[in-house]
This record gives C-alpha cells, structure tokens and sequence, in this order.
C-alpha cells in the first residue's frame, strides 16, 4: 500500500466507535473520517469515493454490488458483528476486496434482555402507566383502571430457538410459562432439549399469548408472517420482533394490528430504518416501538471497538486480517 490510506466509519449513530478507538493511534498511519449519520444515494457516495477502507456499524447501509462497483480503489471492508446481510460480499470478493469482520460481544444476552423489555413494556402497559411531570395523577377515577395480565400459566410462542430464542425460553420457563416453539427444520427433540413444545406455526400463532421471531431470514421465511397467518392471532397477543423485519410483510401487520389481531405489537427492527417519520407503524396505539436497540449494549461496542482497532492495526500493516470472510 502506498501513500495515506482513507478510512471512512459510517453509521456510528451513538459515537460508541468515536469514543473507543484509538484513532489518534490509527490516524498516524491513515486519514481517518467518521460518520454518525446517515447518508444514502449521492451523499454516501460522495464520502466513499477514494476511500481504501470502509467499517461498517452492523448492516446499517446497505452495500449492493452496484454500489462497489463505483468504488475502484475500495481494498477492505470491515463490519462489526459476525454477519452482515446488507453487504454483497460475493460481488465484493469478485472485486479483489478484503471482506472481515469484529466479534460479537454479548449480543446475544443484550437481544434477548431486549426482548423481555419489550414484552414486559407491552403485556403491563409501561408506557401508559409512567409517572412524569406532564402526567403525574396516580389515578384517574373517571375511568376504569387498566388491569394487566399476568403471564405465568400463559403460553409463549418462539418462532425460531438459537441461541436467543434459547435465552428467551429459559425466562418464560423461568416466569411460569408454557414455551412453544416453531422452525423450518425444528423437531421435537430439540424443542424437548430447551423446555420448549414444538408445534405447527399455525397453532403457535393461534394459541400462543406471546409471540416472539428468532429467525435469520432466508428465502422460506422471508415475508413469513403474511396476511393470513397474522390473521390467525389471539385477540389479546403480543407479537415481538427484535430478529429481523423481512420476516414480516410489514404492509399486511399494519392492517392486521388495525384490526386487532394481533392485539399488540412491540418491534425493534424495521424495513427501514431509521423508521421514516410518516410511517403507518408510528401512527398505530397499539404498537411499542424501539430503534434497533437489541445489540446496543456497552460491553458489545466495547468487543465491536477491539476489534475494529485489530482488524485495521493488520491491514494497515499489510498483515492478514483477523476474521477474514472468504466466501
């Protein structure tokens, strides 16, 4: 590599990775530039031209081939966490790029401790029972007090048991809960081996109180929760999604969360995001809405910054990058 090397950081939106690298240290070998907003179109392009390294937060910004190809002196791409489903990775291989990747940290833990919060938030009316200067009346007798339910002897419905779908189940036992669970290839002595029933995705959605998706979208699950199978929800569920939004067809859950069914909805991860502001979702009472805050924990980006110092401390010193992707 000759002369300075331009490493543009994009999508660092809470500047976890400005306060946790040592760029000082990189800086004396490269010209760095850090980005923590969002940029798309003309704007991204604009930064990404002449840039020999990219790091990614996550998949925050789509990279599609089309995009690589505009970018000829592009020589590595760095993303943090262990899979990036909005990077082209076989057209940026074809292209001679340098494709690697961080560790994850305890992703996993932080999504699930993400999940409960969102179906505890939801089942116990959280939002609505808050305290605060503008609302601090502990009751309003004119109307009929809002009596939550209580979870325990109520059935939870995982859709997908990996490692956080096996964390999620261990506190619904924990809780009283009967776990049910559903995948493409799930049996049941898998399900038998985490405390879980497996069971049709039909009778999970119909019987189930809470319905959580732990699924890495692939082509039989993308769109997987479709209009009818929506449909077919309890009244009075919670559906949770801290996984991935195409597993949703997002125009048919508007309709359905309008008509009831299911009765509640609680998402962390959209189609896309940041949730644009007139998007139908926002409008809706019966939604609990997060931006993507499953991963964001303070020991994840501290594992996401070690390794984004290593993996570029390696390139910029022509050595062989740690986590290299390969295919």
């Amino acid at each position: 590599m000759t002369g300075r090397p331009r490493i543009v950081v994009l999508d660092d939106w809470e500047n976890a990775l400005r306060e946790r690298v040592d760029w000082k240290a990189i800086g004396g070998h490269a010209d760095v530039v850090l980005h923590n907003t969002i940029l798309r179109g003309e704007a991204l392009l604009d930064v990404l031209r002449g840039a020999q390294c990219v790091v990614l937060i996550r998949d925050r910004t789509p990279m599609p081939a089309e995009l690589l190809r505009q970018l000829p002196d592009l020589r590595h791409i760095l993303f943090t966490g262990t899979r990036n489903t909005k990077l082209d990775v076989k057209a940026a291989l074809a292209q001679g790029i340098v494709v690697s990747h961080t560790e994850w940290g305890p992703s996993k833990a932080s999504t699930c401790e993400m999940t409960w919060s969102l179906i505890l938030a939801a089942v116990r009316g959280i939002a609505d029972l808050m305290l605060t200067p503008a609302r601090s009346g502990w009751r309003d007798p004119s109307r009929v007090a809002f009596l939550p339910p209580v979870l325990h002897g109520q059935r939870l419905g995982l859709v997908g048991l990996g490692q956080i779908g096996q964390r999620v189940a261990a506190v619904g036992r924990a809780l009283g809960m009967e776990v049910v669970t559903w995948s493409p290839h799930m049996t049941a002595e898998r399900a038998a081996e985490h405390g879980a029933l497996s069971v049709s995705l039909e009778e999970l959605l119909r019987t189930s109180r809470v319905v959580s998706l732990h699924l890495v979208p692939s082509a039989p699950t993308r769109r997987l929760l479709n209009r009818e199978r929506l449909a077919l929800m309890r009244a009075d569920s919670v559906l949770v999604n801290t996984s991935r939004a195409d597993l949703v067809d997002t125009e048919a859950l508007v309709e359905a969360l309008r008509a009831g069914r299911p009765g509640f909805g609680a998402f962390d991860v959209f189609d896309a995001e940041p949730l644009p502001e007139d998007h139908p979702l926002l409008g809706l009472k019966n939604v609990l809405l997060t931006p993507h805050y499953g991963f964001v924990a303070e020991p994840v980006f501290q594992e996401f910054a070690r390794g984004v110092r290593r993996n570029l401390d390696a390139w910029l010193a022509g050595e062989a990058v740690p986590n290299r992707v390969t295919e």
